[in-house]
């Protein structure tokens, strides 16, 4: 059942939202200076950020459906040819080059916002070119190709977005998305969509990263709703890997993830899982 939020539980969310932006930037700051740190030492902080601002991670312990176990840590971390659901191992280093997906959800007030942001290991601030150190093996055509394939992963979250309007349907969501991407020559991860989130980590609608205009649900104010698209290199179809959580590209290509929470309103789509201006 698709759920319209109150306005005091739309303002909780982009408190937890803005909380949310921040744990997600203080980590991806990590992931790309840390050649040779694991992802077990992000999950940790992951985990201590969010307890220490008297929230919760919401993925820790979550079951859902169809899963055998809960989910083990506060954070996915999902590099290269894993497009989501990578779980954060101490066996996981991080190398210069890496393409590195960060997703997580949050717990304030009782709600519930998610968000996700790739980087390169070894990245500038805008997770593009890669900085040569002493000793590293680095692949510029492959430095090239990540940084392409993380900028339009980006660039297809934010066309999501802004066809997310009052009136609008889903559908309208994925064709944006399709539509941007397509020629590029990027894959959409098959299966794999965004969704209503709020009360639930997941919850209607289904938020599809391909579709056809004017199909679907229609968008309506006080929906909230999280956009995801996951381009790959290749052709986009994927298996799950044995810990039932873990997806991989098919194909062994790399894969990138951006994702928001946003509040559909009257004005516009409104993105929840940003830093708050004054």
């Amino acid at each position: 059942m698709i759920t319209i939020k109150k306005p005091h539980e739309i303002e909780a969310l982009g408190e937890g939202g803005a909380r949310l932006a921040y744990i997600l930037g203080e980590l991806a700051k990590v992931v790309k200076e840390g050649a040779g740190r694991s992802a077990k030492e992000i999950d940790e902080l992951a985990e201590k950020l969010a307890v220490d601002g008297g929230d919760k991670p919401a993925f820790l312990g979550y079951k859902p459906e169809g899963a055998r176990e809960p989910y083990p840590a506060s954070v996915c971390i999902s590099i290269n040819d894993e497009v989501v659901h990578g779980i954060p191992t101490a066996d996981k280093i991080f190398k210069t080059g890496d393409v590195v997906a960060i997703d997580m959800g949050l717990i304030h007030k009782e709600l519930i916002t998610d968000s996700a942001v790739t980087v390169i290991v070894g990245g500038s601030k805008d997770g593009g070119e890669v900085k040569e150190r002493k000793g590293d093996a680095l692949d510029r055509a492959a430095n090239v190709a990540a940084k392409k394939l993380v900028s339009a992963t980006k660039k297809a979250l934010d066309l999501g977005i802004k066809a997310a309007r009052a009136g609008a349907t889903v559908g309208d969501i994925g064709f944006a998305i399709e539509q941007f991407v397509r020629p590029l020559g990027f894959g959409l991860a098959e299966g794999l969509a965004g969704h209503g989130v709020g009360y639930e980590i997941h919850e209607d609608p289904y938020v599809p990263n391909t579709g056809k205009a004017g199909e679907g649900p229609v968008l309506k104010p006080g929906m909230v709703i999280a956009i995801e698209p996951m381009l790959t290199e290749g052709s986009g179809r994927v298996i799950f890997e044995k810990d039932g959580y873990t997806v991989r590209t098919r194909d062994g290509k790399r894969s990138a993830h951006f994702e928001h929470t946003i509040v559909i309103t009257e004005k516009g789509p409104k993105v929840l899982t940003q830093k708050q201006t004054r």
